[in-house]
């Protein structure tokens, strides 16, 4: 089974702290779990404009392909105008409507107000829901307060959503496996 991590952004490092932070847990609750975190900051990826997959970019086609092959994912954004990044939302659109049909979903945002967690909810729940992705019941929302000057995670709070998070894919993604065999 393998556990891809999106960090949604093109700017900043919370949003990949953060992924990197769930995965890594995943990967102590559950060592047999192969995991990746994809970093759209390291790929140019190209504005999903009707075309064929096979007519993008390479670094297009590559992101499509990880995400398709992967299993269960926690999948993070920055906030921006109360909205998920425009980075993310390109890379929905590119996908098709199979990419996380019947695998779990979990979500990370990272944002400058206490509010925008609400994205999450009224946002990104309901873009899995359209991909017809299982969604963690909990997820990560963390403020610019929650971190130390090096992005690093220091509210004990935000770690525990962190390992909450990571065992809810875990155990998820396990069920459905052992489910389908």
């Amino acid at each position: 089974m393998k556990l891809l991590g999106i960090s949604g952004t093109l700017i900043g490092a919370k949003t990949l702290a953060v992924v990197q932070s769930v995965v890594d847990r995943a990967a102590e609750l559950n060592p047999a779990l192969a995991t990746e975190v994809l970093d759209l900051k390291a790929f140019h990826v190209e504005m999903c404009d009707g075309r064929d997959p096979s007519h993008y970019n390479d670094d297009t086609r590559a992101v499509i392909d990880k995400i398709t092959n992967a299993d269960c994912f926690v999948i993070g954004t920055p906030i921006f105008q109360a909205s998920l990044s425009g980075a993310l939302k390109n890379v929905f659109d590119l996908l098709p409507v199979t990419a996380f049909r019947n695998k779990v979903v979990g979500f990370i945002g990272t944002g400058g107000t206490y509010q925008h967690f609400l994205v999450i909810e009224n946002q990104l729940k309901p873009i899995a829901g359209y991909f017809r992705a299982y969604v963690a019941p909990d997820y990560v929302y963390a403020h610019r307060d929650h971190f130390n000057e090096h992005n690093e995670i220091v509210d004990p709070s935000v770690l525990e959503r962190v390992d909450s998070l990571a065992s809810q894919i875990v155990h998820m993604s396990g069920a459905l496996t052992s489910a389908s065999l």
